[in-house]
């Protein structure tokens, strides 16, 4: 029985702060993403007002949202990354689940090794995948 309570034990508490940046980012990334592909949408809905009234953006002016959402998107890339590979280090194991406490009762977070690729055939080093069940 103590071992199903296993994922409360203390020393994982900084793993599991881990992931859960890791799922908050991954959501971000998620809305980030859904906003970029709407923006020729709404670009093309403010063309046509604009054309509408007769009205041009001033001179100079030009639209950074997308350029801004662009950026976000690739921050949040680059910080998905980086937290993948604290949190395969912070793994006590590989190739295994181990159980932490994301809020709502065990789940499971783990590094699994990976097949590599045909661009990978000289390295020996095992790629991990990071896998997290909530």
């Amino acid at each position: 029985m103590a071992s199903n309570l296993d994922y409360l034990d203390p020393t994982l508490i900084p793993l599991e702060e881990k992931v859960k940046a890791y799922l908050e980012a991954e959501e971000d990334l998620r809305k980030a993403t859904v906003e970029a592909k709407s923006l020729p949408g709404t670009a093309a809905t403010e063309a046509q007002a604009n054309a509408a009234f007769e009205h041009r953006p001033a001179t100079g002016s030009f639209d950074q949202h997308a350029d801004e959402v662009e950026q976000r998107i690739q921050n949040l890339r680059d910080d998905l990354a980086l937290l993948r590979r604290e949190i395969i280090g912070m793994l006590p194991t590989r190739n295994e689940f181990v159980k932490v406490n994301l809020g709502y009762g065990p789940s499971r977070v783990g590094a699994f090794a990976v097949e590599h690729g045909p661009a990978d055939h000289g390295s020996r080093e095992p790629h991990y995948e990071l896998r997290i069940v909530h």
